[in-house]
């Protein structure tokens, strides 16, 4: 017999990517119960991606940066009060842990890594393996209540952010997510550089990022001299970034979150992997989708899961032996 959940809520407490990432256990959940009223706990500032998202009815937001344990004490009273039916925790962290297990939810999941899972109602293995990707490990966690396919992520811009971004869609372009949090993620600038000016001269291209992204995207410009490259970065939402590069020829992205965002639009994308891998399961699920990486085979590479500050052989040879001409075969097909 088919459970009855009333009240869902979902911990994802993770960054922007993986946040993302986690829209595919909301889509699953809907469409098995679809008059559920789902909930979303997040970390402050993610919470701009749902904005009038359909199928959520609250989001609880958790300020990690100011007075974070106090914070977490009047999350979870806040939690308590809703009597949740089913609390799933995306998360492998004690925080998580303490949230869920003193939830008051009636049913809890997590994943077998969380140090508090043995208090868990039931636990899901969290393997890293080949060719497995980030939502199916997530798949894991209900495929007891729902199926075994996992949904691919996906947001939902709203009117205004397609508003928004409708003067810079008037002829092709393509997007470039050129930064990434880790250097040794981030394809170099003096790559994305090359690649610009092998592109046709009159091509639209549209650089984007965060605030904090905006001077590196304007030395990118400047170093190009094209004007029909442009700066956007600081400019759009996260929701209307993901508008514009819905309906453009191609993007890039390092393995960051504009490929996941790309991913949530089903948008084209290629994703550029310098230190890390495809293999750790965050990679592009958009139906025109693109990987590149280094044709060496490097001993060092991938150096670890989430990248460095700096390239710890010094010689960053995973992201400068990537030939840009690959690239530009994207936009030329």
């Amino acid at each position: 017999m088919k459970k009855i959940y009333k009240k869902i809520i979902i911990i994802q407490t993770a960054f922007i990517g993986d946040v993302i990432l986690a829209t595919g256990v909301i889509e699953k959940l809907h469409t098995h119960y679809p008059e559920a009223k789902i909930s979303l706990l997040l970390r402050k500032g993610n919470e701009h991606l749902f904005h009038q998202h359909p199928f959520l009815e609250k989001i609880f937001i958790w300020n990690k940066q100011k007075s974070k344990h106090k914070n977490l004490w009047s999350l979870l009273w806040q939690i308590r009060k809703e009597k949740f039916d089913l609390l799933i925790n995306l998360q492998r962290f004690f925080s998580s842990g303490l949230l869920m297990i003193f939830s008051g939810a009636k049913e809890k999941i997590c994943f077998d890594k969380n140090p508090l899972a043995w208090l868990a109602d039931s636990n899901a293995k969290h393997t890293i393996a080949p060719q497995m990707h980030e939502i199916d490990r997530n798949q894991e966690l209900i495929k007891n209540i729902t199926d075994n396919q996992a949904s691919k992520p996906k947001l939902y811009p709203t009117e205004q952010d397609y508003k928004m971004v409708q003067p810079y869609t008037t002829k092709s372009y393509i997007c470039i997510a050129p930064t990434s949090v880790w250097f040794t993620k981030q394809f170099p600038a003096h790559k994305w550089v090359e690649f610009l000016r092998q592109l046709p001269r009159e091509m639209n291209v549209y650089l984007l990022g965060a605030k904090s992204d905006e001077n590196l995207c304007q030395e990118i410009l400047e170093k190009v001299e094209n004007p029909f490259v442009h700066n956007l970065a600081g400019k759009l939402s996260l929701l209307a970034s993901a508008a514009l590069m819905k309906n453009a020829l191609m993007n890039y992205a390092n393995d960051s979150a504009p490929l996941h965002l790309a991913s949530s639009l089903n948008a084209p994308i290629c994703a550029i992997y310098c230190s890390t891998s495809p293999e750790f399961g965050f990679y592009p699920v958009s139906d025109i989708s693109f990987i590149v990486e280094t044709q060496q085979k490097l001993d060092c590479r991938p150096c670890g899961l989430h990248g460095y500050k700096s390239c710890p052989q010094g010689h960053f040879s995973c992201a400068e032996s990537i030939d840009t001409q690959r690239l530009v075969a994207l936009v030329q097909q």
